[in-house]
């Protein structure tokens, strides 16, 4: 880990920060997608449905420095705000979710520094996602940089509830009535409901195919040893017509001498 650096407050070190954040962003991205590529190539499947990067607005980042009672300041910015450089990654299963979030994890040159997983302990709100803030170094001219980024990975199904959520709380401005919040924990319960539903579909897909390639497989295995069988019973068929050819010519031979 780099020894953390600390920035002026000047406009120029604030576009140093917005370049190290678009370039985690770069950097992350692109593991990511070499990761999804090379699923396919191995297992003839993409986990990732889509990916989605952001930064985070100066508005939204000072507002969290407020809520979280610190001064607004470049060092806090960078210190204590650990989403300003976010991806989020869409999968069509929960199980493409933690395979995903292993595979990050081996990367040797991002360091994971904290986990938060909203499936298994999901928000008050019913929100689900699984969080993994890591740090990626940037490599500059004259230093390098571990820079943090925030990756989001959720289920299309979570997606959908979650930024419907989000439009609905930014028009009542964080203060949705009640029953709008029980309905929308209720739709969080049927989001569940449907992962779980797909997910088990998706298993006995793979299952049924797996068998019926087993059963593919156990024919041609059937039909080789039947050509084999066939060939072989050729074989000593022809052995059997040369031999009972050559018994007939021998009598056809001692016949003739017999009677020379």
């Amino acid at each position: 880990m780099e020894t953390p650096y600390t920035f002026k407050e000047d406009v120029d070190s604030w576009k140093t920060v917005i370049l190290l954040y678009n370039s985690a962003l770069k950097e992350v991205g692109t593991k990511l997608e070499i990761l999804n590529d090379e699923f396919q190539h191995v297992h003839q499947y993409n986990p990732i449905e889509n990916i989605k990067s952001r930064i985070k607005t100066p508005e939204s980042i000072v507002k969290k420095l407020k809520r979280y009672g610190y001064d607004v300041t470049i060092d806090n910015m960078v210190n204590y705000v650990n989403d300003i450089a976010g991806i989020r990654l869409v999968c069509s299963f929960t199980s493409d979710i933690y395979r995903l979030a292993e595979m990050i994890g081996k990367q040797n040159d991002l360091t994971v520094i904290s986990i938060k997983d909203y499936i298994k302990h999901p928000k008050e709100s019913g929100y689900k996602s699984y969080h993994m803030i890591v740090t990626v170094p940037i490599f500059l001219s004259d230093r390098v940089v571990d820079t943090k980024v925030e990756i989001q990975i959720r289920t299309m199904a979570m997606d959908f509830w979650a930024s419907l959520e989000h439009k609905i709380y930014y028009k009542f401005e964080g203060n949705a009535p009640e029953y709008i919040s029980r309905d929308l924990r209720e739709c969080s319960g049927i989001v569940s409901m449907l992962d779980a539903k797909m997910l088990q579909l998706n298993n006995a897909i793979l299952e049924a195919k797996a068998k019926q390639e087993e059963q593919a497989k156990k024919r041609i295995q059937d039909n080789n040893l039947d050509n084999k069988q066939q060939k072989e019973e050729m074989r000593l068929a022809g052995k059997k017509s040369e031999a009972t050819s050559k018994t007939r010519n021998n009598t056809s031979f001692k016949a003739s001498v017999g009677t020379a």
